[in-house]
This record gives structure tokens, C-alpha cells and sequence, in this order.
């Protein structure tokens, strides 16, 4: 997975890695160039701008340029912002501060809830917002000035660093994407070969997490992919074709492994069958191979026909087992080539755009509604408490701590709960302390004019910003950057004074230590609890698909699916050994929520007895998860749900539709499985 790239490059610094060292040098370039024409033009605070680039600068070059708009149009609402509130309300704190406090929350409750680019646009608005009203609340006269002076060295920051990175190109979004999508494909093959050889229930929990966690990361990579310049102009459709059919894979494979689980305990499988899934082990091992996959597919889908017209329960299974196996090695094959089309590789064009038509329009994820109302309400609540207590204790400085409060919180105010991150923030800038005063009171005062300047700036920039080029770094870097320019406090023309810088690292501290505590107030969610609202909105949603007529597209449900999946994976992983959260089958789930497309598809070529019998299952099903949404326990399905769909796979064989008929028995098939894994086996006729 990526995640182990970074984390294999991060444990040996030495020697320096080439695209980090890029990264560190592009980002430094942009802070030469934006030094220059700060000073050129006699921009009154510098540092501002020397914040913002590395406040924005990304180890990925293409990831700036869809950004650069957004960013730039939520800078300039955030001036609007400042000049239309703060002159107007100057008299009254008592509207401004919840003013401000509740337009930074909604700023930032849109932000959480949109995670695609477009969120730095909320992000940026809030984060500008809070820079520029309420360090100079004090004076509030020269507010219009003062506004115009900081977005135009955001501005001058944000468009240097976003040049710089695309000339250099430390991270060009195509080849990283084709990496990932190409490591993620071994492991993709590699987890489904364990599946199907051994006890997948323990392998399905120990991958879930990675694989469903880097399907998703694949598919908000490639919103940045039409502004490379190295991507072809299909390059996101490609990408989320490839997306579609690794997110396909995820239930095929698991409920394949589930079928042959059942058939093995048994003893019941084939072997025309075991020589196959043989053959699909082999296939497997084998990465670059794709001219194998069409004859395995048919011949599993031979004997899937074959078993689904068979009596009997273990036919059944068989022929489930066969349909899934098919349908998983398809999906591979075509993931596989389109990857190969990724990097170059000589093709069949009409074919490619085949493949590449079922891709989704839009990236589908999970939405939070709740968690993006709490961060903006936290937010908020946070910003009034800081007001309180600086307005109460009459501090003279306060309005710059609570800046740097509100900076901060808005920064971190994507996660749960920020306070451990905000912990390791306190240290690192407590640890650049020194090296701040260092450059203030001892390398600066000796040096004269602006090159010198950038010269003796280097050593520090140029490591800290390799530092944050490294994912497992990256998080102490930034506070060190942002104490050390922030300690510099660089101006039109240098100005030192013990003072002052004193005073600006109390505030700085004291910010960051309000921002603790308020979070520990408002903000720390637990884990566990915020997996059993993502669970209860996944009973929702299958409840929801059961109930609903309206035909939906089974690509874009599973990719929504896929990635809730993977967040409570994630979460799961974090529980207490003992905890029912662990008992959560999501994959089996997913399973489901696919089968309910495929007999709800049926359901409308289905006639008399089986329309009836359908509609009994999928009346089940909604009642079956409105009861544990509503509880918010995992109850066990009552047993008129098994007679129902017992009683459906007795009336499925009167679909006239061949292939809607073979959908509809697959899918009550999975749904027995998944539903009743250990009830007797089913008998045609018995109900």
C-alpha cells in the first residue's frame, strides 16, 4: 500500500530522497520569491506570506492547482467578510464576536462536510475570516487597509507556491496515482488469493481497513488528476473506472470466500470447481497477466448455469460460488488494464473507453451531516469562549491570542478529536523556541540586504520543509514552521525587540493551550461512538435501499458503501478488545446492499407469486434494519425473514427473464448466507 511506501522512505532519511528534497526546494523557492516581492513592494508584514506557503504547500504538485481558486476566492470572502462586520459592529461585541464565531463555525461545518478540494474554499474563508478581524479588533479604523494588506500576501503566497510546484514537479499527481493504483492492485490480488485459500473471516478484518481506506484515497486523488499537465484529458474518469472496479471487488471476493467457507464445511466442493479456483490462484500470482481471465470467467459461469438450474441447497452455493468467482476475476482484469492504460501502455482504444463509460460521473462518498454540525458548532463555541474570557480579564493582548486560538482550531477542526495532534503541535513549537531566537537576536541583526537574508534562511527552511515532505514528520513540521516565522516576525525592515517576541510566543503558547482545553471541552468524540453512528446510518441506508423503488445504480451505492466502510473499519480497529463493535460484519453488509439492487431489479420483470414473494423479502429487510436503526443493537433477523426468503427462492424460477431470474436466486442466495449463516440447509419445496 502507499501508506507502507512512506512509511519504508520515511525510516531512512539517509541519503536524501529525491521528490522530498524537491518538495522542500520548491516550497523554499516560493518563499525566496515571495520574500522579494513582499519587500519590492513594501508589503507591511512578510511573514504573513511566508506562513501561507508553507500553511498550503503539499507533497504533490498537481494537488495545488485545483486548489489555487479556492483557496484565492476564500481569502477574498474572508476580507469581504472583515471589512462588512467589523466597521459596522465595532460598538457592539456583544453581535460581532457571535457573528464572527457562528460565520467561522458554518465556514468550517461545510468544510468537514465537503471533502473533496472544493472544502479549501470553506476552509480558507474561515481561516481568513479569523486572521484578519480579530487581531486588529482593537483597531478597528484602519480595518479596510489592514484587510487589503493581508490578502494580498496570502494572495502573493498562494500563487508563488503553486508555480513553483508545477515547474518542479515534486509529486506530479499521474505517476503517483498509477503507483498507488498499481501497488493497490497487488494487494488487492494478494488478499483475494488469501480469502479464497484460508479462513477468510480473519483475513477480511485484518485488510478491511487498508483496502477499503486506499479505494477511496484513490478516487479523491484523482479530483486533482485534470490539472496536471502530464494527465491525459480521461485521466479522472480512468482513474475512478479503476476505482469502480476495486470497490466491485471488495464484496465479489468476500462473498465468493463466504460460499466456498460453507461448501468446504460441508464437504461439499466440487471438483471441477477446486481445479478452478486453481487456476485463479495461479492467475492471481501472476500481475501482468490479463489474456488468462476471460476463458476462467467463462468457465466459471458455465458452472454457475449449470448448478442454478440443479436441486438442491449445495447447487445453490455452487453456483452462487461459480457467479461470484466470475464476476471477481472480470472486475481484476479489467482494473488491470486500465492501470496498464495509466502509464502508456499500447491498447485497444474503443476498448479502453468501454471500460472507461461505466465509470461514475462524480466521486461518491459518505457525508456526515452530524460530525460536520459538531465541528462547526465546537467551533463556534470555542471562539465565543475565547472572546469571554479575554474581553473579562481586560487583556491587553488577548485579541492576538485569541487569533491564534481561532487558527488553530480552525486548522485542526476536520478530526474528531484534535486534542492529541494539538498536544504534539504544543511541543514542536515549544521546541523552535530556540532556533527562533537564535535567528532573531543573533544570525539576523548581523546580516544586510535580501539575499543574504535568503541564504542564511536555507539550512532551517530547507530541512524543515523536508520534514514535511515525510507523512510520518509532517505533523511537527508544520508548528515548527509556523513558530519560527511566526518568532521571526519579518517586516518591511527589521525591527528586534526581546520584548516583543516574548510577548508573540506567550501569546502563540497561550493560544495553543486555550485550544487544547476547549477541544478537550467540545471536541473529543470517542471513537466508538462515532462508529455506532456510521453503522446506524449503514442500517439506515439498506433499510432505505429495501424500501425504496426508485432504481439505483450499484456503482456509485457500492463506492459510497465502500467508503463508510472503510472509516468504521478504521474506528473498529481503535476498540476495546471486548467491545461489540468487533462483532460488525461490514463487508457482509455490503454484500447485502448489493444483492437488495439485484432483487429489487428482478422484483419489476417478476409476476404473481414471485412479485409477491420478492416484495415479502425486501419488506423483511427494511423492517429488519429499521429495528436495529431504531435500537441501535445488532438484533438477529427473526425467523419469518429466513421463510421469506426461502419462500422467494421457491417462486424464483418463474421470472421469465433468464437473466434477471439467475440474478434473483444468486441474491437470495447471498442474502441467506449473510443473513442466516448458520441455518439448516435450504430445501425447494419446504415452504
Amino acid at each position: 500500500m502507499s501508506s507502507t511506501v512512506h512509511t519504508r522512505a520515511a525510516s531512512s532519511p539517509w541519503p536524501i530522497d529525491r521528490q522530498k528534497f524537491l518538495f522542500t526546494l520548491s516550497s523554499y523557492t516560493a518563499a525566496a520569491i515571495t520574500l522579494g516581492i513582499a519587500f519590492a513592494v513594501s508589503l507591511p508584514r512578510p511573514w504573513w506570506a511566508l506562513l501561507t506557503i508553507y500553511v498550503t504547500a503539499q507533497p504533490m504538485s498537481g494537488a495545488f492547482r485545483p486548489k489555487v481558486l479556492y483557496r484565492l476566492a476564500g481569502i477574498a470572502i474572508g476580507g469581504f467578510v472583515a471589512i462588512l462586520t467589523v466597521p459596522n459592529l465595532q460598538n457592539a461585541p456583544v453581535l460581532l464576536v457571535p457573528l464572527l464565531a457562528g460565520w467561522i463555525g458554518l465556514c468550517l461545518y461545510f468544510a468537514v462536510l465537503d471533502r473533496t478540494p472544493r472544502a479549501f474554499l470553506f476552509q480558507m474563508a474561515g481561516f481568513s475570516s479569523a486572521v484578519l478581524t480579530f487581531p486588529y479588533l482593537d483597531d478597528p479604523g484602519n480595518i479596510f487597509f489592514t484587510t487589503v494588506s493581508r490578502v494580498e500576501e496570502m494572495a502573493v503566497a498562494i500563487v508563488a507556491v503553486t508555480l513553483t510546484h508545477a515547474v518542479i514537479k515534486p509529486w506530479p499527481v499521474g505517476r503517483m496515482v498509477q503507483k498507488r493504483a498499481e501497488t493497490f492492485l497487488r494487494d488487492a490480488a494478494l488478499w483475494a488469493s488469501d480469502v479464497l485459500g484460508t479462513d477468510h473471516g480473519k483475513l477480511e478484518q485484518t485488510h478491511l481497513k487498508r483496502l477499503a481506506t486506499d479505494i477511496t484515497e484513490l478516487g479523491m486523488i484523482a479530483l486533482h488528476l485534470p490539472y496536471d499537465a502530464n494527465s491525459a484529458t480521461l485521466s479522472r474518469r480512468l482513474v475512478w473506472a479503476v476505482q469502480e472496479r476495486l470497490a466491485r471487488l471488495l464484496p465479489l471476493a468476500s462473498a465468493a470466500a463466504n460460499r466456498l467457507a460453507l461448501l468446504r464445511r460441508a464437504d461439499a466442493l466440487g471438483d471441477d470447481v477446486s481445479a478452478l479456483l486453481a487456476a485463479v490462484s495461479d492467475w492471481l500470482a501472476a500481475p501482468d497477466d490479463t489474456d488468462a481471465a476471460p476463458p476462467l470467467a467463462a468457465k466459471f459461469r458455465a458452472l454457475a448455469h449449470h448448478h442454478a438450474h440443479a436441486a438442491g441447497w449445495t447447487a445453490l452455493l455452487t453456483a452462487s460460488l461459480c457467479e461470484r468467482m466470475a464476476e471477481c476475476v472480470e472486475a481484476l482484469r479489467e482494473a488491470r488494464l486500465l492501470v496498464r492504460s495509466m502509464g502508456g501502455a499500447p491498447a485497444d482504444e474503443n476498448h479502453r473507453l468501454a471500460l472507461m463509460g461505466t465509470a461514475p460521473r462524480r466521486l461518491h462518498i459518505e457525508r456526515d451531516h452530524t460530525l460536520a454540525i459538531l465541528s462547526g458548532l465546537a467551533t463556534a463555541a470555542a471562539l465565543v469562549l475565547y472572546c469571554i474570557f479575554w474581553i473579562m480579564l481586560n487583556w491587553p493582548s488577548g485579541s492576538t491570542t485569541a487569533a491564534f486560538a481561532a487558527i488553530i482550531t480552525c486548522s485542526f477542526a476536520v478530526q474528531e478529536d484534535p486534542a492529541p495532534q494539538l498536544r504534539r503541535y504544543l511541543t514542536a513549537t515549544l521546541l523552535t523556541y530556540p532556533l527562533a531566537a537564535l535567528y532573531n537576536f543573533v544570525i539576523l541583526p548581523c546580516i544586510d540586504g535580501y539575499m543574504l537574508l535568503i541564504a542564511f534562511l536555507a539550512p532551517a527552511f530547507l530541512w524543515l520543509g523536508y520534514l514535511q515532505a515525510d507523512p510520518a514528520r509532517a505533523a511537527f513540521a508544520l508548528p515548527m514552521f509556523s513558530c519560527l516565522i511566526v518568532g521571526l516576525d519579518l517586516l518591511d525592515r527589521y525591527q528586534a525587540d526581546f520584548g516583543i517576541f516574548m510577548n508573540t510566543s506567550c501569546n502563540q503558547l497561550l493560544g495553543i493551550v486555550m485550544a487544547v482545553v476547549v477541544t478537550r471541552l467540545f471536541r473529543s468524540v470517542g471513537t466508538s461512538w462515532v462508529a455506532r453512528r456510521m453503522i446506524r446510518n449503514s442500517w439506515r441506508d439498506l433499510a432505505a435501499l429495501a424500501a425504496s423503488p426508485s432504481r439505483q445504480e450499484a456503482g456509485a451505492w457500492t463506492s459510497r458503501a465502500v467508503d463508510r466502510l472503510g472509516q468504521i473499519a478504521a474506528r473498529i480497529t481503535l476498540a476495546e478488545p471486548g467491545d461489540p463493535l468487533r462483532s460488525f460484519q461490514g463487508l457482509a453488509e455490503l454484500r447485502l446492499g448489493r444483492n437488495l439492487l439485484h432483487l429489487r431489479r428482478a422484483l419489476g420483470a417478476a409476476k404473481g407469486g414471485a412479485h409477491t414473494a420478492f416484495g415479502q423479502v425486501l419488506e423483511e429487510t427494511a423492517a429488519f434494519f429499521r429495528a436495529r436503526y431504531s435500537t441501535g443493537a445488532i438484533i438477529p433477523p427473526a425467523s419469518s425473514f429466513l421463510h421469506a426468503i426461502d419462500h422467494a427462492l421457491g417462486h424464483a424460477g418463474s421470472v421469465d427473464d433468464a437473466r434477471l431470474r439467475h440474478q434473483a436466486v444468486l441474491a437470495l442466495v447471498g442474502m441467506r448466507c449473510n443473513l442466516f449463516p448458520a441455518a439448516p440447509a435450504y430445501v425447494a419445496g419446504a415452504t
